[in-house]
């Protein structure tokens, strides 16, 4: 069993290594291609980001086990409140948000469209084409948002803001990134699939507890590592807008497009219970948003807290 979680661990690096990669290749791509800056950091990267979600996602629905895809969502979307910005803020607090209160709203009402699918479940295409609408009115929302913001700005391109782009990076560079994040995201997530089903199977433990928990953390790793650099660095400032638009990614994109690769049955605790969980951490953040109160260590210790004690309200 120590292999399979050898396995599982591997897979998991594995995905990182190649979103990572994935996400400099096309950003790079894109821009010399003559994609603006602007629509290259409002799809290419929060999508790229998101690609090893949605490769756990589809993999899972055609491995048979659709329980992981809905359990990575909805555990993913739980870690990234209570964990990704309650251990940063234990470590070092948190500035208050920026000038989040859009996306928060957009998150929310997402989050009630999600739950309400879910109990008209399982989720099959039509459930993912209104996910996806959703997912489209967003994003035609941030366009216009940037470009009014652009425009208030005499139309700067500003490449420097996006991180993976590199206006010296040779062709071949962006050829190599590219191929290696084709072939190592659907490797890691099949490995990580495979291990994970084992895992399951040799415990008695359901798939979508599986995505819940194992699933879930590893892949809000790369968010958490991020956020508490940040925050070490004293820079952490956006860091409940990037938690924002992760989830309604989660909720409105990986799901959406998931759900026109095969039905997604709802597993009946998380039905009763998981879903709310979800909702709870959402509506938590409202006065971190609405009045912009700052994250401490207390906040944090009561964030991290509560995810430890779901973890193991869920493994029991």
């Amino acid at each position: 069993m120590a292999e399979t979680f050898g396995y599982a661990a591997l897979g998991l690096v594995i995905l990182l290594l190649a979103g990572d990669v994935l996400v400099k290749g096309a950003v790079n791509l894109a821009l010399r291609l003559g994609i603006p800056a602007l629509i290259v950091s409002l799809t290419v990267v929060a999508f790229g980001t998101s690609a090893p979600e949605l490769l756990i996602s589809v993999q899972s629905i055609l491995d048979g086990v659709p329980g992981l895809a809905l359990g990575n969502v909805v555990g993913s979307n739980t870690a990234n409140v209570l964990l990704v910005l309650g251990v940063p803020a234990l470590i070092t607090g948190l500035a208050a948000s920026s000038d989040s209160l859009r996306e928060y709203t957009f998150m929310m009402i997402g989050t009630a469209l999600f739950i309400v699918l879910c109990f008209l479940g399982p989720i099959t295409w039509w459930h993912g084409a209104i996910l996806l609408l959703g997912l489209a009115i967003v994003l035609g929302d941030a366009v216009h948002s940037a470009r009014a913001h652009r425009k208030a700005s005499n139309g700067e391109d500003p490449i420097d803001e996006i991180e993976e782009a590199d206006p010296n990076m040779p062709w071949w560079q962006v050829g190599v990134y590219l191929l290696l994040g084709m072939i190592g995201l659907p490797l890691g997530a099949s490995l990580l699939i495979d291990s994970a089903t084992t895992i399951a199977t040799e415990y008695g433990i359901s798939d979508a507890v599986i995505g819940l928990t194992l699933v879930a953390v590893g892949t809000s790793l790369p968010e958490l590592a991020t956020t508490v650099m940040a925050a070490i660095r004293r820079q952490a400032d956006v860091a409940i807008g990037n938690v924002i638009g992760s989830n309604v990614f989660n909720l409105l994109g990986i799901i959406g497009v998931a759900a026109f690769v095969g039905p997604i049955p709802v597993d009946a605790e998380i039905l009763r219970f998981d879903l709310w969980v979800m909702l709870a951490a959402s509506v938590v953040l409202a006065p971190f948003v609405y009045y912009r109160w700052p994250m401490g260590r207390g906040v944090g210790l009561v964030f991290s807290a509560l995810y430890v004690g779901y973890i193991l309200l869920l493994l029991m």
